[in-house]
């Protein structure tokens, strides 16, 4: 199965199946019935792809219910630490992190499950990121987690006094003080 499970419940690393030859590569980055065969069974709406340079930190942003997005993350190109907090009232990992290189060599995907917070760090000069969402994007939804919150404990793969961070994510609060209206369910 090219899905591997993190520590994290229903947060899943995906590993297509790469054929390659002396013309280069071929992929499914994604396909709904390889999916479905592991269970996993969204239906993705709008596709979202950025652009960064070294150092750019994204996140850590969520929406809340119902506007809530499960997102399956890949890099085109560069490198990116990608990081998913646990933020599911009731869940066993609660506040705990996972982060992973996803990378245009690796060819990995992240697939981070509503009641996640995401964000990402670019550790190469470029990275093209590209990730599928299974709710549209709505503003009046937006809620985030401080990329430095000490008590995450994020490594970013970059040092955090060169880190390009947006002024509305400097902002956001810590994990302790955020609101949002997720619950695990098992």
């Amino acid at each position: 199965m090219p899905f591997i499970e993190t520590h994290i419940p229903d947060l899943l690393v995906f590993e297509p199946v790469v054929h390659g030859d002396h013309r280069g590569y071929f992929f499914e980055s994604y396909n709904a019935n390889t999916f479905s065969a592991a269970g996993i069974d969204y239906k993705f709406v709008q596709d979202n792809q950025a652009r960064s340079t070294y150092g750019v930190l994204r996140g850590l942003h969520y929406q809340l219910a119902p506007y809530a997005q499960t997102k399956l993350v890949r890099v085109l190109e560069g490198r990116i630490i990608d990081v998913a907090v646990d933020i599911r009232t009731g869940s066993p990992t609660y506040g705990e992190s996972f982060a992973i290189e996803l990378s245009a060599e690796n060819k990995k995907q992240l697939l981070v499950p509503q009641g996640f917070a995401h964000g990402y760090a670019v550790i190469s000069e470029t990275a093209e990121v590209m990730y599928k969402c299974d709710n549209f994007y709505h503003k009046a939804s937006e809620g985030g987690i401080i990329f430095n919150d000490p008590a995450l404990k994020i490594d970013w793969g970059i040092d955090l006094k060169d880190a390009v961070v947006s002024e509305k994510d400097l902002v956001l609060p810590k994990l302790a003080d955020i609101a949002h209206n997720f619950t695990y369910n098992r």
